[in-house]
């Protein structure tokens, strides 16, 4: 699909005023689902909100979405080079521009509206940061402190000692303190008194003190001048006895402390034990919840556009098989409720006379109509035996089905073939409603639309039709020409025979488009009437007449469906869509005269 796209702003990306980047808009095609594929619609950048309308004439009604860019993920497409999807948590947007340059004018200005929002700067990347880390620091020590303190009844019993043995240990701290205060004193009293007897020694040179400070008076007597200071004088303050006392309470502590630690290292291993099943049953949970987010973001996808059919699609080959078959039992399952409420609605279509079907015509596509049946009556008809390959596939009552394995540059191009009797009808009655487009709804079950292009003569005319679509197959649509004629038999013996053959050619109002995938056909639905002879002079009923059908279809489906699909979708619709037909034409030719 061919887009456009158009800014509403400026050539620059930041209004030189406000200092805020350019409001764009344009129009982009966005993937809205795998039934209408890429629509395009109006797109409008906008205050860091990306919203888009059906139309820029329907802006004033409202958007039909938005997404906030502050946590946007901008993805450009590895093979689409103007493609670009936007995600926001599970929520993706697929988009289009016209060219690559559009593209890229779209990506800078989200980017651009995205960094403005305050999300994504560096500056906003180290704030946030810095306050993540203060938080996960103080989670962490809240948790270490919580946990420090959750141990067993021996542990909390050693730590009440420890605080006994704390106070013991400062009491004693504290008296040691005062004995060194006050030896501190004495030492200050003893510099001050040398220095006193420094200077009598100057004005009297005489006197020695040998046991302690004495001094001479007069009379020849020896008088004191201080008493030696002794430590258990000092308040009352037994040295020793205070540091044998200190050193048992440290003794006791180092004990308590040794257990304790013991305590905490069997508690360890206890703990560890715990921890390292918490963390098993937190990979679990993780493992499970990434599980569910990629299960959940699959399907929140699956539909998506790298999921249908191409050359880079997502899914798998088993993945796409499933998702067909699954659509298609869908779609039998409607049908069959389609079919028990439909009331059928009498369908009065003239048949023109049989002469009108054995001439060639004279429109433009006369010979090419002219060469198609002849290769049909010469080579459709041969047998299924020899050199020809064929392969019996299915085999059900009369019909038999025969396949030929056929691919080109990777496609599949099988030729089917299938034979079949049906009793009641004629060859001419079968290869009328194959080929009449009044009814031909009535039958067909995979087309979505139909639409008769040229009517080329009474028994030609070009058809342009799409078939339903089968997820994540793309869809197809056919153009082709559809031609019934009346073979006679050379011989009078041999039945005359009915062909309709239906096969690919262009029309100028039928131009193919990206919505669907055009396939190419070259079918023929060959029919004989034999009749057997009824008893005695009774009249030619339907219980006499017995219809050969011989159906041959190549088909070039084109796309990049795998092989396996398309081979198993041809073996399970084909015998199908003969069953269902050949049924529509005995219900319809029932209790009604015999058309030969």
């Amino acid at each position: 699909m061919s887009e456009k796209s158009s800014s509403s702003g400026s050539d620059e990306d930041v209004d030189p005023e406000s200092g805020q980047p350019v409001e764009l808009g344009g129009i982009l095609s966005k993937w809205t689902n795998y039934i209408h594929g890429w629509q395009d619609r109006w797109v409008v950048l906008k205050n860091n909100t990306l919203s888009y309308y059906k139309s820029e004439d329907e802006r004033e009604y409202g958007c039909r979405g938005s997404l906030c860019l502050s946590k946007a993920v901008i993805t450009p497409h590895e093979f689409d080079e103007c493609r670009f999807d936007i995600s926001v948590n599970d929520s993706v947007w697929y988009l289009r521009a016209e060219d690559p340059e559009h593209r890229l004018q779209w990506i800078e200005s989200i980017e651009l509206h995205k960094a403005e929002s305050g999300y994504g700067s560096e500056t906003s990347l180290r704030r946030h940061g810095s306050m993540l880390s203060l938080t996960s620091a103080a989670s962490a020590l809240s948790a270490a402190s919580t946990s420090s303190f959750k141990k067993g009844h021996r542990l909390r019993e050693k730590l009440a000692e420890m605080e006994t043995f704390r106070d013991i240990l400062c009491r004693q701290v504290d008296t040691l303190q005062k004995y060194f205060d006050s030896c501190a004193d004495v030492s200050k009293d003893e510099f001050q008194r040398d220095r006193v007897v420094e200077e009598d020694e100057d004005d009297f040179p005489t006197t020695t003190k040998p046991d302690g400070e004495y001094n001479h008076n007069n009379n020849g007597s020896k008088e004191k001048l201080f008493s030696p200071a002794s430590p258990k004088g000092m308040n009352g303050i037994d040295f020793k006895g205070e540091a044998i006392t200190f050193k048992a309470t440290t003794a006791g502590i180092l004990s308590t402390l040794s257990h304790c630690i013991e305590l905490m290292m069997k508690r360890e291993d206890s703990w560890q034990k715990r921890l390292d099943k918490e963390l098993e049953k937190r990979r679990r949970v993780e493992d499970a919840y990434k599980s569910a987010v990629n299960e959940l973001k699959k399907k929140s996808h699956y539909g998506g556009p790298d999921y249908e059919e191409g050359p880079n699609s997502l899914i798998n080959e088993d993945e796409f098989f499933d998702a067909v078959e699954a659509a298609l039992d869908r779609q039998d399952k409607i049908e069959e409720q389609c079919q028990s409420e439909k009331v059928r609605i009498p369908r009065l279509t003239p048949v023109p006379p049989g002469d009108v079907y054995s001439t060639i015509g004279t429109h433009r596509f006369a010979t090419k109509v002219e060469e198609m049946v002849q290769n049909h009556m010469t080579y459709s008809l041969q047998d299924v035996g020899g050199d020809a390959n064929w392969q019996l596939v299915i085999e059900e009552g009369e019909m038999k089905v025969y396949r030929r394995e056929v691919e080109e540059n990777g496609i599949v191009l099988d030729p089917l073939k299938a034979t079949h009797s049906v009793k009641g009808v004629t060859g001419h009655e079968v290869c009328h409603y194959f080929w009449d487009t009044a009814v031909r709804l009535d039958w067909e079950t995979t087309i979505e639309n139909f639409n008769l292009v040229e009517t080329l003569s009474d028994n030609a005319v070009i058809v342009y039709q799409t078939h339903k679509r089968v997820w994540p197959a793309s869809q197809r649509d056919v153009l082709y020409l559809s031609a019934i004629r009346k073979i006679l038999a050379t011989n009078e013996n041999d039945p005359d025979t009915w062909l309709v053959c239906n096969f690919s050619v262009d029309h100028d109002n039928a131009p193919p488009t990206n919505r669907c995938v055009r396939a190419k056909i070259n079918v023929a639905m060959i029919c004989q009437t034999l009749v057997s002879p009824p008893e005695g002079d009774k009249e030619i009923s339907r219980d006499n007449i017995l219809c050969k059908i011989t159906y041959v279809a190549n088909v070039n489906p084109g796309g990049w469906a795998p092989a396996s699909v398309l081979r198993a979708v041809a073996k399970r619709e084909y015998p199908k869509f003969l069953k269902r037909f050949t049924s529509y034409v005995q219900d319809k030719t029932s209790g009604k005269p015999i058309l030969f």
